[in-house]
């Protein structure tokens, strides 16, 4: 084991002398190294415009070879709302300079930290800039969205990287991460399946939630634009099922502590790594959340609590504000294999 690890770091430190590199300190995330970053100039001979992950290939110059990276960006959904790309930003033969955090095992493969056209154009300028006046709500009933000017820490990897600074495995999930290879199959977003709750909650950083409220006495619809989740909350006072009775989802059930929508999730099917970093779920995995309306009804509260005995040595508390942005417009993420299956090239 010493010896793979070393032959990987050994690897990642030749790399980055072939190319200009910048070092921050970060946690690695999903495969990728965050504590290196790779510089280097090349053209662009591919660029993948599907969900859930856009994709920019280039090809650059290394000890006289052409060598083809396959570099990850984030989904349309970002791309588009925050900096105003589309499916012809990029076109082969355009001509690049890329940051990019390097796969941990040395392949050309990475997620781009930052990345820039030599031929001057900024693509760093969002075209809906203009600061955007707030409206009230009812209810919860809407579209809403992370602030992330109050969003507190950010953390390296996104996702991932925020589930490594708030988890605390037991045991088992330790040895679970320990085990994990997450440029393989093993990975589950490899085969686009999805991540549980609270994954819809925490992706509002970046994807849009939807509270429907139409049948609200009855059942209350959350969907996410992240790989179109859709929950169901039964709010007519049922309980949860047997135990042996599991959705990819888990079951949810709520009720009104007078302004305060609580939902209760259970049943939740195992799944090898609904955190993206190893840490498996199964029968015991319990969320609780809270949402309230606040500031007028332009903001909510929104929290939760997630406990799994069996893989989680403490209980996660997380908190932030939503933001109602009836401005915004609902993108699905409709995975496609092709797309999400390319982390696989790094892995081999």
């Amino acid at each position: 084991m010493r010896i793979a690890k070393l032959t990987t770091l050994l690897s990642i430190f030749m790399c980055a002398l072939s190319f200009p590199a910048t070092l921050i300190a970060h946690h690695s995330d999903a495969g990728m190294d965050e504590n290196v970053v790779i510089s280097f100039e090349g053209q662009v001979t591919e660029f993948l415009w599907r969900q859930p992950h856009v994709y920019l290939s280039v090809e650059t110059m290394n000890s006289g070879e052409a060598v083809v990276w396959d570099l990850q960006l984030a989904g349309i959904n970002s791309l588009a709302r925050n900096r105003g790309w589309n499916a012809e930003t990029f076109l082969p033969g355009d001509e690049v300079f890329v940051r990019v955090n390097p796969a941990i095992n040395g392949r050309p493969y990475g997620k781009i930290s930052s990345v820039e056209r030599l031929d001057g154009v900024s693509l760093d300028n969002r075209p809906d800039s203009a600061p955007v006046e707030r409206v009230a709500a009812e209810t919860l009933d809407g579209f809403w969205l992370a602030d992330r000017s109050r969003a507190g820490p950010s953390y390296p990897g996104g996702f991932d990287g925020f589930f490594h600074a708030h988890l605390v495995p037991t045991e088992a999930g330790q040895a679970a991460q320990d085990a994990y290879d997450p440029l393989s199959a093993e990975n589950p977003e490899s085969t686009c399946v999805g991540r549980p709750t609270p994954s819809a909650f925490v992706s509002t950083s970046g994807y849009l939630m939807e509270f429907d409220l139409a049948n609200q006495d009855e059942v209350i619809i959350i969907n996410s634009e992240w790989y179109n989740e859709q929950r169901f909350v039964y709010m007519d006072g049922r309980d949860h099922p047997d135990p042996s009775i599991t959705f990819a989802t888990g079951h949810s059930i709520g009720y009104w502590e007078n302004d305060i929508l609580v939902i209760d999730t259970r049943n939740f099917d195992d799944h090898r790594s609904p955190y993206q970093i190893g840490i498996p779920s199964g029968s015991q995995k319990h969320v609780v959340e809270r949402y309230r309306l606040i500031e007028g009804g332009t903001a909510m509260t929104a929290e939760f609590m997630l406990s799994d005995p069996e893989y989680l040595a403490e209980p996660m508390l997380h908190s932030r504000i939503l933001l109602h942005s009836p401005h915004m417009q609902m993108l699905g993420t409709d995975c496609d294999l092709e797309s999400t299956s390319r982390l696989l090239r790094a892995g081999g």
